[in-house]
């Protein structure tokens, strides 16, 4: 696969994220940012984005790029694909950096962080109306999908390659088909702002008090159903009808003050600041970043469990990038039936590890359940026949945990059948860091009906594929271990 290169043009917060984000999705990436830090504090961003990024999903990333930093815009986007300003957010500023692209002749995509300003403000100016597009995501970066595009009505081409970019990113491009002043999803975040800042002001509730409200409450459902599906369950059976008839009326109350900003006197400042310090100045912003990562991780995986929002996207991402790991969905695809087959290739994610710092033990089942999975998958036993009633359940299942993993570590599964006779498929899974075993799992699932939860035989398909296998590997030495019994001399 031939490397791409992005330019990212400031690398503060922002800037650090989409350089991650590009990086470990295998871009080659060329920063810009006059700040002597820059280098230091994408270093910091990139370290807390390695840790986690890699364990979203369950395909292997591909192998990561390589980072430069430049002295001149002009240096930093010759030869590249992509161009993310995320200077500060001064129009001026974003001004002379666009004039200093066009200067260089650049054609392609230039998207901008900014969080308020409309494509129509970007492009005031522009020798190609519609090159620079708002494309405004949120922090981190490199982990929270979903990414505003905007464009000028000439941008309507440049909406296209852009879209197709930030998928490849395993990002959600949400087009906006019309420009406003902070887009759509700072304005949320602004009205909740607001009132937050008075009800601090007025003594009703602490910071931390507010954080709790939201974290225990209204944001969680926020995180997998947004504001209109909440409210539609909310309405109960009579739907979104009920709920505005019962709750529409509230809107002419006074429960809010929306459109009012208290003053930011010093005492408002110092108030917030005091209450947010002893929140959480116990912790520094590092720590809370890993923090936030890791709880980030283990919801968006656990949404990809229901296959449900950004987890949904995320399973959906990770189907598209099969192929370039050299995981395949049928026994027809393979290249070649004679070797053990490769069913898993992922990195281990921060949830799999426990108070030993490695892998927990009911991780190695996770990990080879999938690689069962797979190789169901790949013989025909496919949700749409297991939604007809056959599938496989196992009958019984022998791991050897034989060395450790650690979060971050590259693991890899590969299968052979044992033996494919009637109603029964018998497995031997190894799984690997690069040559090193790390266990080996042996598993004997049984074909049933579903409809009557008892053994029966699969289907001839089935059948046919799993024989294919069992007979290429027999040809292979047999796998040193199997039928080993627990205590057994190793």
């Amino acid at each position: 696969m031939m490397t791409k290169t992005a330019a990212i043009l400031g690398g503060g917060v922002i800037g650090g994220g989409w350089a991650a984000r590009f990086l470990l999705n295998g871009w080659d990436v060329r920063v810009f940012d006059p700040d002597p830090e820059a280098e230091r504090k994408i270093g910091e961003v990139l370290a807390n984005a390695r840790r986690s990024l890699p364990g979203l999903g369950n395909v292997a990333l591909p192998p990561e790029g390589q980072i430069s930093f430049h002295s001149t815009v002009e240096q930093t986007i010759a030869g590249v694909e992509w161009v993310q300003e995320s200077v500060p957010e001064r129009l001026e500023i974003k001004h002379k950096v666009f004039r200093q692209i066009e200067a260089t002749g650049y054609k392609g995509v230039v998207g901008s962080s900014t969080s308020g300003f409309k494509p129509s403000e970007l492009n005031a100016g522009a020798a190609s109306p519609g090159q620079f597009l708002v494309c405004h995501p949120f922090n981190p970066v490199y982990l929270l999908p979903v990414v505003e595009v905007v464009a000028v009505p000439e941008g309507a081409a440049s909406v296209v390659r852009a879209k197709a970019v930030l998928e490849g990113l395993g990002m959600y491009p949400l087009h906006l088909k019309k420009e406003i002043d902070a887009h759509v999803a700072d304005r949320f975040l602004e009205a909740v702002w607001r009132e937050a800042l008075w009800l601090v002001k007025d003594g009703i509730a602490t910071t931390e008090e507010i954080d709790n409200a939201i974290r225990y409450g209204f944001g969680l459902r926020w995180a997998q159903m947004g504001l209109f599906e909440t409210y539609r369950v909310a309405g109960g059976e009579a739907g979104m009808k009920h709920f505005m008839a019962q709750f529409g009326p509230c809107l002419t109350w006074p429960w809010t003050k929306l459109m009012d900003v208290p003053e930011f006197t010093d005492e408002l400042v110092d108030l917030i600041a005091g209450q947010s310090d002893a929140q959480s100045g116990h912790l520094s912003i590092r720590e809370l970043e890993r923090i936030r990562d890791s709880n980030l991780v283990g919801f968006i995986r656990l949404l990809a469990q229901n296959q449900w929002g950004a987890g949904a996207l995320q399973n959906a991402h990770d189907i598209a990038r099969e192929p370039e790991v050299g995981l395949v969905r049928s026994v027809d695809d393979l290249a070649d039936v004679a070797g053990p087959v490769l069913t898993l290739k992922r990195t281990v994610p921060l949830d799999w590890i426990d108070y030993n710092g490695h892998m927990t033990e009911a991780r190695y089942l996770d990990a080879l359940a999938a690689a069962t999975d797979r190789l169901m998958l790949m013989v025909g036993c496919t949700p749409e026949y297991i939604a007809q009633g056959g599938s496989f359940f196992t009958a019984e299942t022998h791991i050897r945990h034989l060395d450790e993993a650690k979060a971050g570590d590259g693991i890899a599964v590969h299968t052979r059948v044992v033996a494919a006779e009637g109603k029964k498929m018998h497995l031997w899974h190894e799984m690997r860091r690069g040559e090193t075993l790390l266990a080996t799992g042996e598993h004997m699932l049984i074909h049933v009906s579903l409809t009557t939860r008892a053994a029966a035989p699969p289907s001839p398909e089935i059948s046919a594929q799993l024989q294919r296998l069992a007979k290429a590997h027999a040809k292979l030495d047999a796998p040193e271990g199997k039928g080993r019994a627990v205590g057994a001399p190793r």
